[in-house]
């Protein structure tokens, strides 16, 4: 149970941290942007430092999702790991929602009525969405599975490689779908937000399992196996 448990907390601290800096800093101007960037990427440096012997720090479920398919994990204990990382968001985004609704988002930047929920339209509604979370997720995912390869994997680097790598998507996609590649981080806020956000959260969390699929496949060509080495 503990390493579910530390699911939930990770992903708690990316949500809140992540989604409150979009509220409280803003995307609409290249700083906003790459502050943005930066809060979610950095929250997973620090996550994976501070978990990462307990859980592995995936605060993510395409992340799961690309380990289980890897087969570096059982599906018991996959499962657990969904449901600590969808409490974890909904539980960062309430407490952002607690912040915001007392505070009134004084000098917000942003957008505090939307949490940080992740939207279609920049993107050209859901199929420009999807393609482009698909895409964000696959990289992400992909960077992932190699840098944590029990192998060929850059060891206590791999928190930080992660942590870079979700910040280049970010800086790539936040503009078209304020940037989700992961279904808890994007279900915890939608659920508060409401409307559209809701509406079409399935997108946020469709898209990321398909890329994180289609990473565990390319992973399994790339990756050194016993009788490639024969």
């Amino acid at each position: 149970m503990r390493k579910y448990f530390a699911e939930l907390v990770g992903t708690l601290v990316l949500t809140l941290i992540g989604c409150g800096t979009a509220v409280f800093v803003g995307c609409g101007t290249p700083a906003g942007v790459v502050g943005t960037a930066f809060a979610f990427g950095l929250s997973v440096v620090a996550m994976a430092y501070t978990i990462g012997g307990i859980s592995g720090c995936h605060i993510n479920p395409a992340i799961t999702l690309g380990v289980l398919l890897s087969g570096r994990m059982s599906v018991k204990d996959a499962a657990g790991y969904w449901a600590g990382q969808l409490l974890g968001g909904i539980i960062g985004a309430a407490i952002l929602y607690l912040i915001v609704s007392v505070t009134g988002a004084p000098g917000a930047m942003g957008d505090p009525a939307s949490l940080g929920a992740n939207g279609v339209a920049n993107a050209g509604g859901v199929g420009g969405a999807f393609l482009v979370e698909v895409i964000a997720t696959f990289v992400f995912v992909l960077v992932v599975l190699g840098t944590t390869d029990p192998k060929v994997g850059a060891g206590n680097l791999a928190g930080l490689a992660i942590g870079i790598s979700l910040v280049i998507v970010h800086l790539v996609c936040i503009n078209l779908t304020g940037t989700s590649v992961n279904p808890a981080r994007s279900l915890g806020p939608a659920i508060f937000a409401g409307g559209d956000a809701l509406k079409n959260v399935w997108v946020f969390i469709a898209a990321p399992l398909v890329g994180a699929a289609c990473s565990a496949g390319v992973w399994a060509l790339c990756s050194p196996c016993k009788k490639c080495e024969a």
